[in-house]
């Protein structure tokens, strides 16, 4: 097998019993998903496990999947079910993200920095740079966690209006209706830090 092979037929040879098809899944998408996740949760332990869960489900329902979606779209829809399922047990439905203070390894923080340092910025620009998208990353962990997954689908996946619709299981108007708001929220809260400097 070599590492070409299109999601589909991978996602229907695992279906079929080849561990390997499924191991060639799981390497492909093990970082996108744990980092969608770690975004949501926002802390790493936690996101470890709940994306190791979201695998097993993706392992055990991997007949289930459909070859004329995305595979992207089914597992990071597992992701998301799985997450929003501990939030809402854990009751943070409600509660902001904002006491979670865990910054993650150096590696961790780098893969989740929605702004990306361009090659010809100066050291002070690269500052500025990663001090913003430190405060980026604080305010997206301070919408509530369906605004948060579609912001993080739409901004940092660059999914499209219709995959987060069958990521998440909403109405195509529901998610235009919560990245609409989510950016809103997030230019309130991002207004008051930059007033403050």
């Amino acid at each position: 097998m070599t590492g070409t092979s299109p999601d589909s037929a991978l996602a229907q040879e695992a279906a079929e019993g080849r561990e390997s098809a499924f191991r060639e899944l799981l390497e492909r998408y093990e970082r996108p998903v744990f980092s969608l996740v770690y975004r949501m949760v926002r802390e790493r332990d936690l996101a470890e496990d709940l994306a190791q869960d979201a695998f097993i489900r993706a392992f055990r329902g991997i007949g289930t999947y459909k070859p004329e979606y995305k595979f992207s779209s089914w597992i990071f829809r597992i992701a998301h079910n799985v997450t929003i399922d501990h939030l809402r047990r854990r009751r943070l439905d409600t509660i902001s993200m904002e006491g979670s203070r865990y910054a993650g390894t150096d590696e961790e923080r780098e893969r989740s920095r929605p702004v990306v340092a361009s090659e010809d910025e100066s050291p002070a620009e690269h500052v500025e740079n990663q001090e913003l998208g430190g405060e980026i990353e604080e305010a997206i962990g301070k919408l509530r966690p369906h605004y948060r997954t579609a912001i993080l689908l739409r901004h940092v996946e660059g999914r499209s209006y219709r995959e987060i619709a069958e990521i998440t299981d909403m109405p195509l108007g529901t998610v235009k209706t919560y990245i609409h708001r989510a950016r809103a929220e997030l230019r309130e809260l991002l207004q008051d830090v930059w007033e403050d400097r």
